[in-house]
């Protein structure tokens, strides 16, 4: 598996559809995830960490697992099926990391696998903007990297991401809501998406 770091949002140039980029370690390879306007604002709000009036879903969701007494531990995205991506939230209950057990504190992946509590199935989306308000990891299997990965431009990258914040500082939500019934129900480029085809 290879941690992936959130790159930030672009713009699908021919769709105008927000795209999540997710970058390995190395900063060469990026993997883009289609994504609606709603979920690309709730990642935008989180790596911004912009205050909102009232909570967001991911924030609630965050808040029920802290009151829970859970912690999600990283987020893994391990298929592409039918041109949509596949991830599950791996929880466990939450533990003082400063109190290590009679073994000392978890550090490979038997150990880690014997402390999961569940594996929930989401939306790569969901997940990531999840991960990004709880402080937690975004793995990616190294196969699913190598299908879907491009190589990286940092600079196109920045302007993407420049050109798409314009269009959300711009856009009204009347607007947005004639522009996303107006688009085609498929991704002309058929890249791998977030949500299933309708």
């Amino acid at each position: 598996m290879v941690e992936m770091s959130v790159a930030g949002i672009a713009l699908d140039a021919s769709s105008r559809s927000p795209i999540v980029l997710l970058r390995d370690p190395s900063r060469r390879r990026q993997v883009p995830i289609w994504i609606d306007q709603a979920q690309a604002h709730n990642i935008m709000a989180g790596l911004n960490g912009t205050p909102q009036p009232r909570p967001l879903s991911h924030d609630l969701m965050a808040a029920l697992l802290e009151a829970g007494g859970l912690q999600l531990e990283r987020v893994i995205i391990h298929a592409i099926e039918d041109s949509t991506f596949r991830a599950v939230l791996r929880l466990k209950h939450e533990q003082d990391d400063a109190q290590p057990g009679a073994q000392g504190a978890i550090d490979t992946e038997a150990e880690s696998e014997a402390e999961c509590l569940a594996e929930i199935d989401a939306r790569p989306s969901d997940a990531i903007a999840l991960a990004i308000r709880t402080g937690s990891s975004i793995w990616m299997l190294e196969e699913v990297v190598a299908e879907a990965s491009i190589a990286v431009d940092a600079e196109a990258d920045a302007e993407d991401q420049d050109e798409f914040r314009r269009f959300l500082d711009q856009v009204s939500p009347a607007a947005l809501v004639r522009h996303l019934k107006s688009r085609d129900s498929g991704n002309p480029n058929d890249a791998p998406t977030d949500s299933p085809e309708v």
